[in-house]
């Protein structure tokens, strides 16, 4: 059995509809449909995800609301009228999204989660609508009804394990194609809780592992993942098959393709994930698989740069003899809720690398001023436009001189790298480097590589 997952884009319109249902009822194993909410139709079009959530902030301040609601109801009439299925097969569909302002929720996050989930929960069932509209044995499952439990907060929800006691009781007739919303699960309260955007990923995951299933298919709208950033690296190279450690490495400087966190319960079930696109089915796409028995083809599998970090550099002569130095420096991050990312050390420097989008001006100054009070730093300095690449690949495992190959070409290019560090698995290192040399440190690095 296999769990298929059709992303935005894939399910846009009427015609990306019938491409995804050509796709399904092609393999009689493909069983289980993840549907995301439908994506853009041309580049200046709009998610129904940002819909709902202009209709939520619209009902939370109390603004009319009736314009963005007849957007949204449009998009899912215009995907039933290109399949000629009457609007009154809509009406509990078009009533809970008009019901919405209704509801009850214990919060303005609870709504906001609500609201967003009813783009996925809305394409499925119109999904089951259509399929069964041509003939095919298909079921709406809501997460509620599936047992998909979650806690966290409503809008960055994490599955919570007895969802796989309740998934490994759920039964369905073996003709059956079972049709989920993706995005949401059910807290143990009863409301509706969004996993992080782009979260319908995870819950194909959750099901492939709940389910047991064979094999995870993730469609999205690219042939492959790419080795680099299609935007630095013309016409890279597709990666045929990677293991699950190196995608969650590549994914963690910016390998967007398939959401990092849905790899947790793939690993845990063991389930291989293919990533392929919807317009080119035939295409073999990207294998995910395990580490165990897997034979590289290369040194390097991917290469990935990610600009929206920062640093905090502190100097202070035996920093390394002074116990509990930096644990006194993580109270007060963790005092502002601010994890970091790395913190490599010599005998008398750290580095403290935070990701910038979670700092403004005024925390900034905050810590920097608890840390100099605190630890009282011969130097402290706060490095802005800090930018981090991944060289990703179970090749350099036991690959000597990777790192001359890496550091030589950036050398070459006469690119400043103030940090590297390796991690403890070997089959990544991450270069340190300024944002505005970024994308030449990837390109670099790629040819060096990957020679054309």
């Amino acid at each position: 059995m296999k769990v298929v997952k059709f992303g935005g884009s894939s399910l846009a319109d009427g015609e990306s509809f019938a491409q995804a249902i050509k796709i399904i009822t092609a393999d009689p194993e493909r069983r289980v449909i993840v549907t995301s909410a439908p994506g853009k139709r041309n580049p200046d079009d709009t998610k129904v995800t940002d819909l709902l959530i202009e209709y939520a902030h619209r009902v939370l301040n109390q603004q009319p609301y009736d314009d963005v609601l007849h957007q949204i109801i449009t998009r899912y009439l215009a995907i039933a009228n290109y399949f000629n299925i009457p609007q009154e097969k809509l009406e509990d569909l078009i009533q809970r999204l008009r019901n919405l302002p209704t509801g009850h929720y214990p919060n303005s996050h609870y709504l906001m989660a609500a609201f967003k989930a009813h783009g996925e929960r809305s394409n499925a069932m119109l999904m089951a609508i259509i399929l069964h509209h041509l003939g095919y044995e298909a079921r709406f499952v809501t997460p509620s009804e599936a047992g998909i439990r979650v806690t966290g907060t409503p809008n960055n929800a994490n599955v919570i394990p007895e969802t796989y006691s309740l998934l490994d009781r759920f039964t369905a007739k073996q003709s059956e194609l079972l049709i989920f919303p993706g995005f949401y699960g059910i807290t143990l309260a009863g409301q509706i809780a969004t996993f992080s955007r782009g979260g319908s990923d995870i819950t194909g995951a959750i099901l492939a592992r709940g389910l047991h299933a064979d094999l995870y298919e993730n469609f999205t709208d690219v042939d492959a993942i790419y080795s680099a950033n299609p935007n630095v690296i013309t016409d890279p190279q597709p990666i045929t098959k990677m293991t699950y450690r190196e995608m969650r490495e590549l994914s963690y400087a910016g390998f967007s393709v398939f959401h990092d966190e849905a790899l947790i319960p793939a690993i845990q079930g063991n389930i291989p994930i293919n990533v392929k696109n919807t317009q080119h089915p035939e295409k073999p796409g990207t294998l995910i698989v395990p580490e165990k028995n897997f034979q590289p083809r290369d040194i390097v599998t991917g290469i990935v740069s990610d600009k929206h970090f920062a640093a905090l550099y502190l100097h202070k002569y035996l920093l390394n003899k002074q116990i509990g130095f930096t644990l006194r420096i993580l109270k007060i991050l963790a005092r502002h809720h601010i994890p970091y990312e790395h913190m490599p050390s010599g005998i008398d420097d750290i580095t403290i690398i935070l990701d910038r989008r979670l700092l403004n001006d005024q925390l900034i100054d905050e810590i920097g001023n608890e840390i100099q009070e605190e630890v009282n730093p011969d130097h402290l300095e706060w490095i802005n436009n800090y930018a981090i690449t991944m060289v990703v690949g179970e090749g350099m495992r036991n690959r000597i001189g990777v790192i001359n190959d890496i550091l030589e070409p950036l050398a070459k290019h006469h690119i400043a790298v103030p940090m590297i560090n390796q991690g403890a698995s070997r089959i990544s290192i991450m270069i340190g480097t300024y944002d505005k040399d970024a994308d030449a440190a990837v390109q670099a690095i790629y040819h060096r590589f990957f020679a054309n």
